[in-house]
């Protein structure tokens, strides 16, 4: 992915949570991924899918581990 569509995807993930710590970082070696941050914590990955012609998607994925979550 390039700069622009980084920023893109940023900026649309900033909108949708109301959080502007949110950053998108190009992975190293990689261009169909980015991950994503909240502040210096690394949160996910999203996947960029193009694989019909026409259709361009993006999918996040976020892992919770039980020890993230409160009693």
């Amino acid at each position: 992915m390039d700069a622009k569509e980084i920023g893109r995807l940023e900026g649309y993930l900033q909108r949708k949570f109301q959080l502007v710590s949110i950053q998108v970082r190009q992975r190293p070696q990689k261009d169909d991924s980015v991950e994503v941050y909240i502040g210096d914590e690394f949160v996910g990955i999203i996947y960029r899918d193009d694989e019909d012609e026409d259709d361009l998607s993006y999918s996040f994925q976020m892992a919770i581990l039980q020890f993230d979550l409160e009693p």
